[in-house]
């Protein structure tokens, strides 16, 4: 029987989950059965039982996290799942009764085909030049790796990346897929890209360097308006580096729903600036700046004449007022004394 690594866990978190309701249960029945004890020792006894039967139900609470949560990633760290191919079943005829001819009968003309069909090489898939321009890796990706078939779904688990609604043909109205994959030998950083055709036509693409370690499961997705996802055919293309790996191929039918228009009243506003009516006054009032006129009123600063009245300056030389003093000089006055002639004759 082969047991992968995901049964594995499942098995193991369903045992200690089942340990867990066992020892929940003797405990509490170990507990309530030493309550009914009258010997000390034996009550103990039974009561360090029962405690240890529900410390150990929490210590399996605690490993089915740890295995629900760490063991599957743990697990594929060391052995990493190799793709698998799924076998296709095939519908066995019964072999009938041939029934052999008597008589062979010799043809006497050969029939040459008019037409004949000439098989077309399929080209291998490449990565466009315009995408491989904004590769950005420079890590040198390892030519051993390997995809599995991809498988297209709607939905994913997103605990355990299981298709929730796997198909090759999907009706519209359509919003986002998934193309689900396994893979190996992947080296953190190397440059992977994943191409969307529809019915040979680039309608989507992703591009970037890889961090999903060396092995795992993994997908590429588009999730588009719902008026994207046109009927036809279509198909998606796993690269690492410029190396095609692997390729599927889906088909979208049903019409598409259009796409509701959305509203622009911004082109409706555009009459407004047509009343271009208001800058042309602004132009002609131009001949304002002429009242230059104004200008020549400078000879108003010409009546400077007023400035005589600053000049009276004389008046402050009315100083002749104090040359008055010519009264003073009426010093002729003093030959009155003089007249002591009269007393002379004192002889």
């Amino acid at each position: 029987m082969a047991l992968d690594v995901h049964t594995a866990v499942q098995t193991a978190t369903v045992l200690a989950i089942a340990g867990i309701i066992f020892s929940i249960w003797a405990g509490i029945r170990s507990i309530r059965k030493a309550r009914t004890l009258k010997f000390f020792r034996m009550r103990r006894d039974r009561m360090v039982r029962g405690w240890r039967m529900l410390f150990f139900a929490f210590g399996l609470g605690l490993l089915t996290l740890f295995l629900n949560n760490f063991a599957e990633p743990i697990a594929y760290s060391y052995f990493p799942p190799t793709a698998t191919a799924t076998l296709t079943p095939t519908i066995t005829q019964t072999p009938t009764i041939t029934l052999t001819p008597t008589i062979t009968l010799t043809p006497s003309i050969t029939l040459t085909p008019a037409v004949t069909d000439t098989p077309t090489i399929t080209p291998t898939p490449r990565v466009p030049l315009a995408i491989e321009s904004e590769f950005e890796s420079v890590v040198t990706p390892n030519p051993e790796a390997v995809f599995s078939n991809l498988v297209f779904t709607e939905g994913i688990d997103p605990d355990t990346y299981e298709p929730l609604s796997p198909g090759e043909v999907f009706q519209n109205p359509v919003g986002h897929l998934y193309a689900l994959f396994t893979y190996d030998g992947m080296v953190d950083g190397s440059q992977w890209t994943a191409l969307w055709y529809r019915n040979g036509e680039l309608v989507h693409y992703e591009t970037l360097p890889w961090d999903g370690g060396t092995g795992g499961l993994g997908y590429t997705d588009w999730e588009a308006e719902p008026s994207d996802w046109q009927p036809g055919e279509y198909e998606v293309q796993i690269f690492v580096g410029l190396t095609w790996k692997v390729s599927g191929t889906f088909s979208v039918e049903g019409q598409a729903p259009t796409a509701e228009p959305t509203m622009t009243p911004t082109p409706s506003r555009t009459p407004s600036p047509t009343p271009t009516d208001s800058p042309t006054p602004t132009s002609t009032r131009t001949p304002a700046p002429t009242l230059t006129p104004t200008v020549t009123r400078t000879p108003f600063p010409t009546a400077t004449f007023v400035t005589p009245s600053a000049t009276i300056t004389p008046w402050p030389t009315v100083t002749p007022v104090p040359t008055f003093t010519r009264a003073p000089t009426a010093t002729p006055i003093t030959p009155t004394p003089t007249i002591t002639r009269h007393p002379s004759p004192t002889p």
